[in-house]
């Protein structure tokens, strides 16, 4: 097969670079802006839609990133050597991505809502996080439509063939672009929004990924003390109830 430059620029380059703006980007933040290292929560401002859209779309994308892991890292010959067929392999990701992924719309739908309609939180919504949700919402719209409509149709691609080997041939450092120029249109545009994702990840919120509270489990106890009254020179409190 004869590979255009383009074919080399949309397979090679652009996942190099939006590998290597996700990596420095994420070590510049950490070291020059940690106090911007949050997800500025909004849960003060509202809290009924939150508790509805923030469960559906973290639970979903944590079953959505878990099964990409497994289905991109693992090669289809390991699950074949442990027994499981590729039928069997797709009927489960499917049934599981399905659930998973429109769970994880639908909550990231409640929450660009509840965003756009709330006069607070709307008042805390910057630029930088309508670029984020667009991009977000984007990616898992096409992951999402392009499983979705090659089973409806009857002709699902098996993307262990193709795009799995093509992503691990990129951090082999052996990257295969002709692998991604017969993947079907859906799948590349998928993978072309991923890699603008995550170049833009580390300068938006969806750095607090890569946060967990590890110094709370060695964290010394908060000592509580009662204030003295006669130290400030105020009259001591009788003792009892007050009278009203």
């Amino acid at each position: 097969m004869t590979l255009s430059a383009k074919d080399y620029l949309l397979w090679v380059a652009v996942p190099y670079v939006a590998l290597a703006v996700c990596i420095v980007g994420l070590l510049w933040r950490y070291r020059y802006d940690k106090f911007g290292w949050t997800t500025r929560s909004s849960q003060l401002y509202e809290n009924r839609l939150l508790r509805l859209g923030s469960p559906l779309f973290h639970y979903g994308i944590v079953f959505v990133f878990l099964g990409h892991v497994i289905g991109l890292v693992i090669p289809e010959s390991w699950t074949e050597r442990i027994g499981i067929s590729e039928s069997a392999y797709h009927a489960a990701s499917f049934s599981l991505g399905a659930v998973a992924g429109v769970a994880t719309v639908v909550g990231l739908i409640i929450l660009v809502y509840r965003r756009r309609t709330v006069g607070p939180v709307f008042s805390a919504t910057t630029r930088n996080d309508k670029v984020m949700y667009v991009l977000l919402g984007l990616t898992l719209v096409l992951g999402l439509g392009a499983t979705l409509y090659g089973n409806l149709t009857g002709h699902p691609h098996n993307y262990r063939e193709d795009i799995a080997p093509w992503f691990r041939s990129i951090f082999y450092f052996q990257p295969k672009p002709e692998l991604m120029v017969e993947a079907p249109v859906g799948f590349q545009l998928h993978a072309l929004a991923a890699c603008a994702l995550f170049a833009f990840w580390p300068f938006s919120r969806l750095v607090h990924v890569f946060s967990a509270p590890v110094g709370y489990l060695s964290r010394p106890y908060v000592v509580y003390r009662s204030r003295d009254a006669r130290s400030l020179g105020a009259k001591e409190p009788r003792r009892g109830w007050e009278r009203v």
